[in-house]
């Protein structure tokens, strides 16, 4: 289904309703280098030795590369995306054996995000000679702006982890975004689709596309919207809903939000076409078969809209 809708840019699709390993930090997991993990009542915590846990995980993952690399072989799309957790959420979300999440021990973090450093770089290699194509690393960074709040409750749930400075969670993922650039040799895409994301944050990490929720893209982040196009950014725009609508939505009713922002922030619309490109808001793990088809093809449709808009997009 995603080669058939995106046959020029398709990504190795994620099913985390599998369970463990399928996850968004049991399939880091599987990229990891030498720091297996292991499933305890509490979630996810680093283990001395790989066992069953880590085993299905990367299990897991090559599954789904064989069947990924199969359905492409007659296709050969110029790029394809792969998508793994970045460094933040991936320690927020794995304890220590003492129960402290991974984050809170900064030799435990910098250990961490070199792991996922070293084996994205062999992930990706491995995904460029299964497919033959170009690949594109998006990392996936939901829990990044409760780091940074200091909301992030304790693995016990009574308290709540120090807040990160900012300047330490920029340098710590633009270590990894520049690890996934030398990689893959493409732009890195960096996706949060929180309702206040750090776009200046991701901007400043070295991000070449920030992915993000368009439609919840609060008054007070548009400055640094707009500070992010205007130094070359190009912008994820998530507008097509992620679960199935209540009722049917048009290419117009979902490029409504980018003709909003485009307009408030005094951009010609050719910006659309020049630095954006429409994505659904977020995963589309939650959404039915028929939508998530449905989905993806809006999508499309979405981004041929933005290169040459129809006459019903009256400005807003």
């Amino acid at each position: 289904m995603v080669i058939g809708e995106l046959p020029h840019l398709p990504y190795l699709p994620e099913l985390p309703a599998r369970g463990v390993g399928a996850d968004i930090i049991g399939r880091a997991a599987a990229v990891l280098v030498d720091l297996p993990v292991e499933v305890v009542p509490s979630g996810y915590r680093v283990a001395a030795h790989p066992g069953m846990d880590q085993r299905r995980a990367v299990d897991l993952l090559r599954r789904d590369l064989d069947a990924f690399g199969e359905v492409l072989a007659g296709a050969r799309p110029p790029l394809v995306k792969i998508q793994v957790v970045g460094p933040w959420t991936l320690t927020a979300g794995i304890e220590l054996m003492r129960g402290h999440r991974v984050l809170t021990d900064a030799g435990a973090l910098h250990e961490f995000a070199e792991s996922l450093s070293e084996g994205l770089a062999r992930h990706v290699a491995d995904v460029a000679a299964r497919t033959g194509a170009d690949v594109i690393v998006q990392l996936d960074e939901p829990t990044l702006p409760t780091v940074l709040a200091g909301a992030l409750r304790t693995p016990s749930g009574y308290g709540t982890v120090a807040a990160v400075p900012e300047s330490d969670a920029r340098d710590l993922l633009a270590t990894v975004i520049d690890a996934a650039r030398s990689a893959s040799g493409r732009p890195v895409a960096v996706h949060c689709c929180a309702d206040r994301p750090p776009i200046g944050l991701l901007r400043d990490a070295g991000a070449d596309l920030i992915s993000l929720d368009a439609t919840l893209l609060p008054a007070d982040a548009w400055d640094e919207f707009g500070e992010a196009w205007e130094a070359g950014i190009t912008m994820m725009l998530g507008l097509v809903p992620s679960t199935d609508p209540r009722a049917p939505v048009t290419p117009l009713d979902v490029a409504k939000p980018a003709l909003r922002l485009v307009h408030r922030l005094g951009f010609d619309r050719s910006i659309l076409a020049e630095r954006a490109i429409p994505t659904p808001t977020c995963g589309l793990a939650g959404a039915s078969t028929t939508w998530a088809v449905r989905a993806m093809a809006l999508s499309a449709e979405l981004a041929k809209a933005f290169v040459e808009p129809p006459e019903s997009w009256a400005r807003p």
